[in-house]
């Protein structure tokens, strides 16, 4: 049942597949570079079908050629390759460069949000308030949101307490969650996701944390065969174009990127996450073993996840960011987005 559900999200999402679309004479084409592998979900739910939206949006002005699997760029370049050019339009995580997107971090403290689609229209909202401009103020984004919760998987080491995580060499996505994992006695390993499975197969790092669709969409469950469902955190993403590139569009071509920006791809995003997870954690459960934490050991690790997200707001704050405003309006568009997916 749950695999049918997640067959009718893709086949939902991918009505445009039967829809022609005449790109012989475009005008202009558009690179759109990301890391995830070819044959992922992302790469046809999120990226191609984007692309077919907005050419046949833009009326045969525009041609989107996606390029997956870092083939314009490594992933950590990603936001850098759409600002100078190397690719028009880049989807990467804002995490990558550190202290680039401090506010947007903010989106990844533990706890803020259930799901991606609840996460995703919340950080949307977030960056639609402008509060966020300055930090993406040499690009155009497009749209914005997050993965579902993030859990720990390991190699050799069943993890059940944190006194099991002390020691471990856990990668971790950024800095954020770099420090979170320094609160709970693990030994962070920063890099990205794409060179996880070599890592963990060499024994470099005894494992990582990610949310379930990304277990099964890099393999990584080939690996590391025991998993802790926590759920301490989320990933930022964003979606974002070269400003001169789109500057040079004609009117039809502007039109059609408008039209495929913001709350829409957000929350497909974000609902692909979630359906993505339901898969991922059957495939996890069918090839190693969940852990589940009691309550005194969820408590604890909440309580670490507590003390990580006041030393960022505070280190924010000295900084002169709105960060404690930013993260209570975060959580009231939570709310809202919750309330608003529950009816």
């Amino acid at each position: 049942m749950k695999k049918a559900i997640v067959a009718g999200l893709i086949a939902g999402s991918l009505w445009s597949m039967g829809q022609p679309t005449d790109t012989s004479a475009a005008e202009t084409t558009l690179r759109y570079a990301h890391f995830m592998p070819a044959g992922s979900w992302q790469n046809q739910v999120i990226f191609e079908d984007w692309a077919r939206s907005v050419e046949q949006a833009s009326g045969g002005e525009l041609e989107v050629k996606v390029f997956p699997a870092q083939t314009l760029g490594k992933a950590p370049a990603g936001y850098d390759n759409a600002k100078n050019g190397i690719a028009e339009i880049a989807w990467t995580v804002q995490g990558y460069t550190a202290n680039r997107f401090p506010l947007s971090q903010i989106v990844e403290l533990p706890g803020l949000f259930k799901t991606a689609e609840e996460g995703s229209c919340a950080f949307q909202k977030l960056y639609d308030s402008g509060v966020l401009d300055s930090e993406y103020e040499d690009t155009k984004v497009l749209y914005v949101h997050v993965h579902g919760p993030g859990h720990l998987h390991t190699r050799d080491k069943a993890v059940t307490s944190l006194d099991d995580l002390k020691g471990l060499k856990i990668r971790r996505p950024t800095t954020v969650i770099g420090k979170l994992l320094e609160e709970l006695g693990a030994e962070p390993v920063g890099m990205p996701a794409p060179g996880i499975y070599e890592a963990t197969q060499r024994g470099t790092i005894d494992g990582f944390m990610l949310p379930w669709e990304a277990v099964k969409g890099f393999r990584v469950d080939e690996v590391a065969p025991n998993h802790t469902e926590i759920g301490l955190y989320s990933l930022a993403f964003v979606a974002t174009m070269n400003k001169a590139a789109y500057d040079r569009l004609g009117a039809a071509g502007k039109a059609a990127i408008d039209a495929n920006s913001g709350m829409k791809w957000a929350v497909i995003a974000g609902r692909g996450y979630d359906q993505g997870d339901i898969v991922g954690r059957e495939a996890a459960a069918a090839s190693g073993t969940i852990y589940q934490l009691s309550d005194a050991q969820t408590a604890a690790w909440e309580e670490a996840g507590q003390r990580v997200t006041e030393s960022y707001l505070t280190e924010l704050e000295a900084q002169g960011l709105p960060a404690r405003q930013t993260y209570a309006d975060f959580k009231g568009y939570v709310a809202d987005c919750r309330a608003m997916i529950a009816n």
